[in-house]
């Protein structure tokens, strides 16, 4: 039985996140419903990662298994072909290992979040930037972002929801700079909490905005308390950029 890798691209505004769910549809959804299409097979998909309801994926990686062998790239075109109207894209398919798992052999995980500066709303990319009327010392946050690397309990920055076994977490780069209008903050770790990196960047926009210095953001790390969190971000900026193996 062969089991096969896939890279995604994908828009989440229509989706109540990867993960199938019952109140709406999901990437997993559309995406087991296209490879049933193809393959009169209903299979279950295993992601890199739970993208949540709103945030968008470059390069999110995904793997399956089919009773019947495909050349990969039928498999990439049929599935674009069956995936349509939804905004998800196979960017690639390749037969993968018996053993490759998509979630549990991932070393590292890479996110961008967006901010757009300006006064005027975004039209082009309206859904796929966080929208601030005002300007933001992005070097003041970038100071700061350097309290959160490292190895830390995370429990501030960490949904009340979140399922993962504990708060601690490696924490390998948060870069803040800036891109025109735009700053962008990069985040990569080997995992990470749920809601973590947006609760992060929320707490990073109070920093931008001269309300919070670098103390403050140590203070909220070390309170080891979701109510020391700032506003959480929201999700229509963030991307999962890669998956590395």
């Amino acid at each position: 039985m062969p089991r096969y890798r896939l890279t995604l691209e994908y828009d989440g505004a229509p989706f109540v996140g990867f993960q199938r769910q019952n109140n709406g549809p999901s990437v997993q959804g559309a995406l087991e419903d296209a490879i049933e299409k193809l393959s009169a097979q209903r299979v279950t998909v295993m992601a890199a990662g739970r993208t949540d309801a709103g945030v968008h994926a470059l390069a999110q990686v995904v793997h399956f298994d089919l009773e019947k062998t495909y050349v990969a790239e039928k498999v990439r075109d049929a599935l674009n072909f069956h995936l349509r109207p939804n905004p998800v894209s196979v960017l690639d398919a390749v037969v993968a290992a018996p053993d490759f798992h998509a979630r549990f052999q991932a070393r590292g995980r890479h996110y961008l979040y967006r901010i757009l500066c300006r006064t005027a709303p975004p039209a082009i990319d309206r859904g796929r930037v966080w929208h601030v009327m005002h300007d933001l010392d992005w070097q003041a946050m970038h100071r700061a972002a350097q309290v959160l690397v490292g190895h830390h309990d995370f429990t501030t920055f960490r949904a009340t929801n979140c399922q993962a076994k504990s708060p601690m977490k490696t924490l390998d780069r948060l870069a803040v700079e800036p891109a025109g209008a735009e700053i962008h903050i990069h985040a990569d770790a080997r995992s990470f909490l749920h809601h973590q990196v947006r609760s992060m960047v929320g707490s990073l926009k109070l920093v931008g905005e001269g309300k919070w210095d670098e103390a403050r953001l140590a203070a909220a790390l070390a309170a080891r308390d979701r109510t020391a969190c700032g506003p959480v971000a929201p999700a229509e900026g963030l991307y999962l950029t890669a998956v590395d193996y």
